[in-house]
């Protein structure tokens, strides 16, 4: 198969509700979450300053990433994305495979959030227990997703903006400190990154790569959110331009100044944001920042169930899933996609509610990585689906530039980031945790592939006797 400039549309179809302008904000917002408020924070424990050099590698990453996932995306905007191009260039348990995986870290990471943003959210409002309050995220964002794509995208763009404007806020006050303009507030200058720049060493950049890359996942659902998307072919290309030198600005902006606030030992680490405003005497700034890591965390449980739902839908459409999770409500919504992919959500919210600290890390161990798996994925579909459209001449809408080099270029950074993680014993397990997690969903997959296809050929066999 080829890439095609149309998407091959199932009989009863999503809608293409959602503006360029919600995907555009969407591609941002879903990089900007728990990740980048608090996440920094155990970046810079582990590197210090030298954080500075996990983010660039991850971002160069995630770029060369977006690139090749918009080529594929404006070419064929499909609710399966990345899953439906691995089956394109590598055969059906290929795609079925990364989209069960991706679908799974989604979900894990749906009870994550609603816990985490509950947890935030009673440590500034006392009032409802964390259980209720994360359950009542679950329902309200449950609702969200079934109303219409249209309505969803108007929550993520207004969610974004917030979360924007935070960050625009925020690094208008940590250059002012940094530059001594704030009255009676003692410049810190870069002594924290000229003095003890790499306190870990190459070991400590290692370890912060993985906070920096789980960080960054999340980026790729706007390659999902194409297909809904009106004229995909122009959107994506927008978005993508768009989303890729903000991540860079707002991110590496955001960790300098507050690697030049707060030195890698600082207990204001915890919350790094607050932190900084706090070393800038502005009243307030703890609950108000704790207030916009809520959102940020309520947002990407919103896109995460959306990304999901979207997923498994692509899958029953693909014969890789039952098929009453392509069943569409009439606001054009896969609901029965909708609430299976909650359903775990709400299962595992409440076993670790029963059992604190225990289900969601065994499930991250498993999960963790497959964000790299994803855009590993992702980078072997574009190259040989590009290939396969240039031999064939066929036209792409959106070409990415630099290819083939910058396409091996991301696989090779790819491999030296698997390597790096495979020789730290902090990543190691986590690493060959996926990887036997990877191997299990593709045994079930290749399994279920040749059953569906006996039973086929026996049900054909029956109707010409």
């Amino acid at each position: 198969m080829t890439m095609k400039s149309t998407a091959e549309r199932p009989a009863v179809e999503l809608s293409h509700n959602m503006k360029p302008r919600q995907l555009t904000m969407m591609g941002l917002g879903s990089a900007i979450g728990a990740g980048l408020f608090l996440g920094s924070g155990a970046g810079i424990q582990a590197a210090g300053p030298a954080v500075l050099i996990s983010y660039l590698v991850a971002g160069t990453l995630i770029i060369l990433v977006m690139w090749a996932l918009g080529e594929m995306a404006a070419a064929n905007p499909n609710s399966g994305a990345f899953s439906v191009y691995a089956e394109r260039a590598m055969g059906k348990t290929a795609g079925a495979t990364v989209g069960w995986l991706w679908w799974l870290q989604l979900v894990v990471v749906i009870a994550a959030e609603a816990l985490g943003a509950a947890g935030l959210l009673f440590s500034v409002w006392p009032v409802i227990p964390v259980w209720a309050l994360a359950l009542v995220f679950m329902v309200v964002f449950t609702a969200i997703n079934l109303v219409g794509v249209k309505n969803f995208g108007e929550f993520e763009f207004w969610f974004a903006i917030l979360k924007v404007a935070a960050i625009v806020i925020f690094l208008g006050i940590g250059g002012a400190l940094l530059f001594g303009l704030l009255p009676d507030v003692a410049s810190p200058g870069l002594s924290n990154i000229a003095t003890d720049f790499a306190p870990a060493g190459l070991g400590g950049i290692a370890t912060a790569l993985f906070v920096v890359i789980f960080a960054f996942g999340g980026t790729e659902i706007v390659s999902v959110a194409a297909a809904e998307t009106e004229d995909p072919e122009h959107s994506v290309a927008k978005a993508i331009r768009t989303v890729v030198w903000r991540i860079l600005v707002f991110y590496i902006g955001s960790v300098f100044v507050i690697a030049a606030v707060l030195p890698a030992t600082s207990g204001a680490l915890a919350s790094p944001f607050a932190g900084v405003l706090d070393a800038a005497r502005i009243p307030g700034a703890s609950t108000a920042i704790t207030l916009v890591a809520v959102v940020a965390l309520l947002s990407a449980l919103n896109a995460n169930l959306y990304g999901a739902s979207r997923m498994v839908y692509s899958l029953s459409e693909r014969g890789e899933a039952p098929a009453i999770l392509s069943r569409l409500s009439g606001a054009k919504v896969p609901m029965v996609a909708v609430g299976v992919s909650v359903a775990f959500g709400f299962i595992a919210t409440v076993l670790e509610l029963l059992f604190p600290e225990k289900i969601l890390p065994a499930l991250f161990q498993l999960v963790g990585s497959t964000c790299l798996v994803v855009w590993g994925t992702a980078l072997v579909s574009q190259l040989i689906l590009r290939r396969r459209a240039d031999r064939e001449g066929t036209p792409l809408p959106l070409r990415m530039k630099g290819f083939p080099g910058l396409t091996v270029f991301g696989l090779v950074l790819l491999g030296v980031i698997f390597a790096v993680g495979l020789s730290a014993e902090s990543s190691r397990i986590q690493l060959i945790s996926t990887v036997l997690l990877i191997a299990g969903i593709a045994a079930a997959c290749w399994a279920g592939a040749r059953f569906t296809a006996s039973r086929d050929a026996v049900r054909a066999g029956s109707a010409r006797d």
